[in-house]
């Protein structure tokens, strides 16, 4: 399955200064196909004006690497795949990061604290530190799509319009 990477989309009623940068792709439900969904997440940062060593790039990769491997863990439906969608809009600085699958069980809303001996339960609990909002929602026709969002930092090099030099 290839990726489906949106560039430059803007709308007439945008300024044609701010942009809105997407990436999106399908994955098998595994967790060699979270990892990838991680790598690409990074790479298509760093190609945003975001390097790997960023603190935002650090942040969304984080958020990527627990909503997938949530996803193929509670979320995984037999030969169902699970799909990621990031999304960068530069007017708000924000990056939303979208992950859903076919289960139709809603995650929690709130994570409570785990205790010292329990060995899971603390990846909502990241997310809720880590993003500055995040939650979820029905997905028609099944499922549920669980989304964060990240209040990016500023960039030397802002990102380019597609075509730009």
């Amino acid at each position: 399955m290839g990726d489906t990477v949106l560039k430059t989309l803007t709308t007439p009623d945008e300024d044609p200064k701010w942009e809105h940068h997407a990436f999106a792709r399908q994955f098998a439900s595994s967790t060699r196909k979270a990892q990838l969904a991680r790598r690409l997440a990074v790479q298509h940062l760093g190609e945003w004006g975001y390097p790997p060593a960023s603190d935002t790039s650090c942040t969304v990769a984080l958020l990527v690497a627990e909503l997938t491997a949530n996803t193929v863990r509670h979320g995984h439906v037999p030969g169902r795949d699970f799909h990621l969608r990031l999304a960068f809009e530069a007017r708000r600085r924000t990056i939303r990061i979208e992950v859903s699958d076919a289960c139709p069980d809603q995650p929690p809303t709130a994570s409570p604290v785990p205790s010292l001996d329990d060995e899971s339960g603390r990846g909502l609990l990241l997310v809720d530190m880590l993003a500055t909002r995040w939650g979820a929602t029905p997905r028609v026709p099944i499922g549920k799509t669980v989304w964060a969002e990240v209040a990016a930092e500023s960039v030397n090099c802002p990102v380019r319009r597609a075509g730009s030099r």
